[in-house]
Parts: C-alpha cells; structure tokens; sequence
C-alpha cells in the first residue's frame, strides 16, 4: 500500500521551537469518510456518509463486508448523511451501538444497533432511541459521544438555513442548536431511554429535560478528554468566527452564546441575555485563516513525547492546530485535505479523516524511546506534587534531566549528573502539567507526565 507523509515545520512567537506533525496515509480508498470510532481494540470503525461503516485493520486493509450498511435509510448530500457513531461502554459484552443520521425525510435519527459477531452487525436490531425534526438541510451536528458518566451526548445544530432565523439555539423548548445527555440504559416508558436526574433542566416547564448546553449553532465534533473528562465543542462558524469552548465535567446548563454571539462577537443581540450569562470560547480564529472547524481529541497516546495533552483541531480549509493547557491557538499550516473528523484508537492515538476518501493517522515529531529502558523502570515521585519530586533510574545513571512545559519551552534543565536519583526542588514553578525527560547514561530518553498543584 501506498504510504505518504506529509511533514510540516512549525514556528510561531507562542513557541520557543519548531514543532513537529506528521500525517501518514493508512488507506485513502473510502467514499466521503465522515467519522472514526474504535471499539476497544486494535481495529478502526470508519463511517461513510452515504449509510455504511466500514472496519479499517491495524494493516491498513480494509474488511470484505462492511459493518453495518444503513443506506435505504439514509439521505446524504451536502450535510446530511449518516454523521456519526458511538460504541456502548459495555459493547464487548452487550453489542450495542448507535449512530447518528438524516433520515429519508432530512430529519436526524439516533438509533441503537446490535453486533452480531465480531466484524458483523445486523442491520434488523435497530432501536430508534431519539428524533428531531430538521426544518432546513443543514446544521444537522450529528456527533455522538459516551461521556465518563456513561451517558449519551448528542449534538444537533440550529436547523440550519443562516443567521438561525427560527432562534432555535436560544429556545429551551426545542432540541435543535443544543447538547442532549440521555441515559440510553435505563428507558421512562414513553421513550427508549430516560433522563439522568442532574440534567440542568429537570423540572423545568419552560425547558426540555434533554437539555444538557445550548446556544450551538452547529457542534459537528465534540469529544471528551479522557483523562480530565472535560468536554471540548468546536462549533462551526456563521460568517466569520469558528469557536472551540472547553467545559469542566460539571459545568452544566451552560449557553455558548449563538445567534446573540459568533464566538465572542456580537451577531444579533436582539432578545439576548446579558453576556455575564454566557459562556464564551476559549479559542476562535477567523475565515481569513480557515472554515468550518472540525473538532479532534486531546492527545493522550503512548507514542510522541511532543504533543502529549494538546487538543486537536482541523478544518475544511485544511488548517491543522491545537489548543494547550492554557488555552493558546497554535496553527500549524495547512495540509492540503478537506478535513471532517477526527478519530482515536484503544490507545489513544489520533486519526484524522479527509471527505475525498482518506484516512491518516496524525503522528508528532518526538518519539517516546522505550528501545533501551523502559518507564517502569524510572521512578517520578511524589507526583502529583508541589513541593519537590524525586527522579530515581534502575540499572543505569541519570545523565540528564530537562522538564518543559505545555508550550514547548524548556523550564528546568540538569545535565552531566550520572546519578541514580536526583531531588529537584519545584517552589518557583507555576502549576500545570509538564513533561519529564530523562535521559540515561547511554544517550536514550524516556518521558514522564509531572503534575504540580
């Protein structure tokens, strides 16, 4: 199979240095690929927008037989289509899962499948769990994510059309221009699912119980941090503004803001709430530098020391960049695909889909050495820690210590000291996440996460 790699050098006054992203060809043979899920092993679960998933190997073929096929259900065309997908927390044991689509009226689905056998599902199991009408043929959302809490979140868009003529996203009465939390385990009798009792909005007349956020105008990916559980909405923008909002795991019943704000600028206020009610975006960047922005995942893979914990982002435009810890917007140039999603494996390694039919895997410059010594065989204590914390190495010397920040920037650096522990003292450095890297006395490195509160 054909491998390409894209590399691109970046530089920016955010950086001490030139950082690194790879993109790497796994397979560019499927038809407007919209979605990548993984299913708790080594394989990819690719989502077609016609109707149809498909199962990406660890080789980069691709199954015989899809799947699942849906396309007689399905209409698709511009945004419409079958948009997203979500395995069950328990599918290893139960089988479920659900996707998300238009259906042959244009209204949005979310229904619940059964797989049958390892590579197989069956196309007869579905259970329609949830509906909404769609009023216009765009601004469908359609990402669907299990959260931490094992419920269901469900993003839709504002019903489309431009400029939300219907105030759908500010209208606690509708399901559209909002993020739904369901509990698709447990079912109320009217519905096929329930509603958790800490949704926001539960005994509210004036409010949907679904309700978990609104005020989106079109959240087309959103994903949770797996370690953080944080939630992170890129929401597309109108005319010139594309916002990504980043929320803490109780920070319910939040409003993003659409129509009254695109991003943090006024777009039509009329009837609006006071801004002190709203929750604006941690970061947004113009059209002049890209459209219709894809959300991605934080990075929390094994294999690249260099883009540990920055969240992904990428557009149709072909703009790739990240958001760190502390909110800065880093671009990384553009890529030359239309980019619509991205994807996470078992192992939290990053993927990234192009509609013309490509899938890459996204790949940093600074490989985790494990050829020599392996973590296990570094100790990093206390951690988390304020104070101090205690590098210890078996079976060789620390020749080196560097510890370095989210940005990149090199904030401690030891080196000759051929040691086989070393104390470091941490009272002067801010709190944060950072990176360790130690390095041993034959010259190879091993990296370590360093929490300081």
């Amino acid at each position: 199979m054909k491998n390409l790699l894209y590399t691109l050098l970046f530089t920016a006054t955010f950086y001490s240095y030139a950082q690194e992203v790879n993109l790497e060809l796994l397979n560019n043979s499927f038809t407007s690929p919209v979605d990548i899920q993984n299913a708790g092993d080594d394989r990819l679960f690719i989502v077609e927008q016609a109707g149809i998933i498909k199962i990406l190997n660890p080789d980069g073929t691709i199954n015989p037989e899809p799947f699942l096929n849906i396309t007689s259900l399905i209409s698709s065309g511009g945004e419409r289509g079958l948009l997203g997908l979500a395995f069950h927390p328990d599918f290893i044991n139960n089988g479920y899962f659900f996707v998300n689509y238009t259906d042959t009226a244009g209204d949005t689905q979310v229904a619940r499948y059964t797989a049958i056998d390892y590579n197989t599902a069956d196309p007869n199991t579905a259970v329609l769990i949830i509906d909404a009408n769609q009023p216009y043929s765009n601004h469908n959302g359609g990402c669907i994510q299990f959260g931490a809490d094992g419920f269901l979140y469900i993003g839709l868009g504002d019903g489309g059309s431009g400029g939300d003529p219907g105030n759908r996203s500010q209208n606690l009465q509708t399901l559209l221009g909002k993020i739904l939390r369901i509990d698709i385990d447990n079912t109320n009798g009217a519905n096929n699912y329930d509603i958790p009792s800490d949704n926001p909005f539960v005994g509210d007349s004036n409010a949907l119980d679904e309700i978990w956020a609104y005020g989106v105008r079109n959240p087309w990916r959103f994903s949770f941090d797996s370690e953080s559980d944080e939630l992170w909405i890129a929401d597309v923008g109108q005319g010139d503004i594309e916002e990504i909002n980043r929320v803490a795991p109780d920070a319910a019943g939040q409003n993003y803001g659409w129509r009254c704000y695109e991003g943090s600028q006024t777009y039509n206020t009329s009837g609006c709430p006071d801004p002190s009610e709203l929750t604006f975006p941690v970061a947004e960047y113009t059209h002049s530098v890209g459209y219709s922005v894809t959300g991605g995942y934080v990075y929390h893979g094994n294999e690249y020391s260099d883009i540990q914990d920055l969240y992904f982002f990428a557009d149709l435009n072909g703009l790739i960049g990240t958001v760190d810890n502390d909110n800065n917007l880093v671009f990384y140039g553009n890529y030359g695909g239309a980019w619509v999603s991205f994807g996470e494996d078992a192992n939290g390694e990053l993927y990234i889909a192009d509609i013309s039919g490509s899938i890459y895997k996204v790949k940093g410059g600074e490989i985790f050495d494990t050829q020599s010594f392996s973590e296990s065989q570094v100790s990093v204590t206390p951690n988390p820690t304020s104070n101090n914390v205690r590098i210890s190495i078996d079976r060789y010397l620390i020749s080196k210590i560097d510890i370095i920040d989210l940005k990149g920037a090199i904030v401690f650096s030891e080196k000759n000291l051929f040691l086989s522990e070393k104390n470091i003292s941490l009272e002067l450095m801010k709190s944060g996440v950072y990176i360790i890297k130690i390095t041993s006395d034959n010259g190879h490195s091993v990296f370590k996460k360093l929490i300081i509160n």
